[in-house]
């Protein structure tokens, strides 16, 4: 193979060893958002006070924790946003977590057949290893300890992969087994798998459900699993591979999923659908890239908005708990207190039966909302197990502690979330400042410093931005060498001159061209060919480099190009 072909085509291996940096990465980088992330955990610790010092006594006093979920954990504070995806098996989650790592994670299996079999918890660590579900659970410095009330029979369905990845500092992925079609394959199953997904979605701050734009039925099991998610707020779904089927096909296609997303769901609001095809190949139909591009943006920004949006549901958690644990601590003592000396037992079962009129009197004495009360068949099962006059005496300093927490504590916290905002939309405001010369989107763009235009015009711009979209790209919206070379050939021009200008174009070294990157390429093109341009120069000049680009491309000493 001559040498000239190899640097032209800077194939997929190339982009491969690189590991495109897309727009994943360069938010991870954003150093606006490791100072709001910095003021997040101030947040996140005084929250973690109030829960030690104030709540968690009092649950421990009255059991809070076996009759609704366990104590928490510094782990579950300190814990990163967690994002859980789910689907039928083969429509690309495990390849999605790869789109948003970009890079394999260990333990990872993709093919047709249902190959994800366990839950993989992906999560930021020094060294990459492997976990194993029960040393998962026993593991106090990770938030997973509830898991153990799901058996070994669900343990060893669960492992976790920890590795280095920018992303992975501020969220972790939750993959997880198809779900399956059929009675038959579910009954095989040796855990609950919607209970499973339920703990998960309550711990959770997104969660994706993904569809095959070739599969959109909804199983039995889906149903189930859905049917547990239909009070959260924070479910989205994407339409992946929507790239294999033609515009007018996309179409139909999103038409299907919404009707069947209405049926099931069951709720006035419609669900938000990214479409797109999420995985580092080339687009097999180019006529919807433009729309892939915004869709692949906005789930960006969602993710991007984790953070913060985690910080509000754990406050927003802390203040359910508080509510629950000040609803149970007054009904424990209310049932303590209507014990004598003698037939306490006899007492208890009187009480059990008329636990609904007990829950009543508690409300009216109290002006405790009926709302914040436990299912009473759920808490009367639960209570059978303890001896109700053994529950220590409720003193009234312990309630104003928990009135205090809510009506001060928790307002005062949530002040400071919306100057984090502030902040972020001022930093944001004090960048756009920046003049610019002209408002048309497709217009030249203003030079960073030097003054000097770019040579690329927005007539220009726009005609070879119709010849990129043509093309086959990546799901990242740029163009490969190996996808490149049959294009670059067809100028006629010589191997070693198409080498020169690819290098020259590939300004980010990458192995590939994004649309700025791809005008310059054209423009050398067809400048060579029209011999506005006598020979490729070494080094490009500043009026070639895209403005965008010119902080970060050394720029030829020379001007004189043509």
């Amino acid at each position: 193979v001559p040498t000239s072909d190899l640097t032209l085509g800077k194939m997929t291996s190339t982009v491969n060893e690189k590991k495109l940096k897309g727009m994943v990465s360069k938010f991870m980088e954003d150093p606006s958002i490791k100072e709001e992330t910095k003021q997040i955990d101030v947040v996140l610790e005084s929250v973690k006070e109030i829960y030690k010092k104030k709540l968690k006594p009092l649950e421990k006093a009255y059991r809070f924790g076996e009759f609704y979920s366990p104590m928490l954990s510094d782990a579950d504070f300190d814990a990163a946003p967690m994002v859980l995806l789910l689907g039928q098996y083969s429509v690309g989650k495990t390849t999605f977590i790869k789109y948003l790592l970009e890079r394999d994670f260990p333990g990872m299996r993709v093919g047709p057949e249902p190959t994800t079999d366990r839950f993989a918890c992906i999560m930021d660590g020094k060294n990459e290893r492997i976990i194993p579900g029960n040393a998962l659970a026993a593991d106090a410095d990770k938030p997973f300890q509830g898991l153990n009330k799901f058996g070994v029979s669900f343990l060893n369905h669960i492992e976790c992969a920890e590795l280095n990845s920018p992303i992975l500092k501020k969220i972790t992925l939750i993959d997880t087994p198809g779900v399956l079609a059929g009675e038959k394959q579910r009954v095989g199953r040796a855990y609950d798998f919607p209970r499973v997904v339920e703990w998960f979605s309550q711990r959770c701050d997104r969660i994706l459900i993904l569809f095959d734009a070739h599969k959109l039925d909804v199983s039995d099991e889906m149903k189930r699993v859905i049917e547990v998610l239909k009070n959260s707020d924070n479910v989205r779904v994407i339409l992946n591979k929507a790239d294999q089927v033609t515009s007018q096909q996309l179409m139909r296609v999103y038409g299907a999923l919404m009707w069947s997303l209405g049926k099931v769901f069951q709720r006035p609001e419609v669900l938000r659908v990214y479409i797109g095809s999420f995985w580092d190949e080339p687009y097999k139909n180019t006529e919807n890239i433009p729309l892939f591009q915004r869709e692949r943006e906005d789930l960006l920004n969602d993710l991007r908005s984790l953070p913060r949006n985690s910080t509000l549901r754990k406050i927003n958690e802390l203040v359910k708990r508080t509510r629950y644990s000040k609803v149970h601590a007054y009904i424990c003592n209310h049932l303590r207190n209507q014990f004598g000396l003698f037939y306490k037992q006899s007492k208890q079962e009187k009480l059990l039966k008329s636990m609904l009129g007990e829950f009543k009197t508690v409300s009216k004495q109290h002006g405790l909302p009926p709302g914040d009360f436990p299912d009473v068949n759920r808490f009367r099962s639960s209570l059978e197990r303890f001896e109700i006059w053994k529950f220590p005496k409720l003193y009234a300093g312990q309630m104003s502690t928990l009135d205090n927490v809510l009506a001060k504590e928790i307002p005062s916290l949530m002040k400071i979330l919306p100057m984090v905002e502030q902040q972020r939309q001022q930093a944001a405001e004090k960048e756009s400042e920046a003049p610019v010369s002209s408002s048309n989107p497709f217009g030249p763009s203003q030079s960073t410093g030097s003054g000097v235009p770019w040579a690329v015009t927005a007539q220009m711009k726009v005609k070879y931005d119709n010849m990129f979209n043509e093309l086959k790209l990546t799901s990242g919206g740029k163009l490969t060498g190996g996808n490149a070379r049959d294009f670059m050939l067809k100028s006629c021009l010589p191997q070693e001159t198409l080498g020169m200008i690819w290098e020259l174009s590939d300004m980010d070294k990458d192995g590939c061209l994004d649309d700025e990157e791809f005008a310059v390429c054209v423009y050398l093109i067809e400048a060579i060919k029209s011999r506005a341009m006598s020979e490729v120069p070494t080094q490009l000049p500043t009026v070639l480099i895209p403005p965008s680009k010119r902080s970060t491309t050394k720029a030829a000493e020379s001007e004189d190009f043509v």
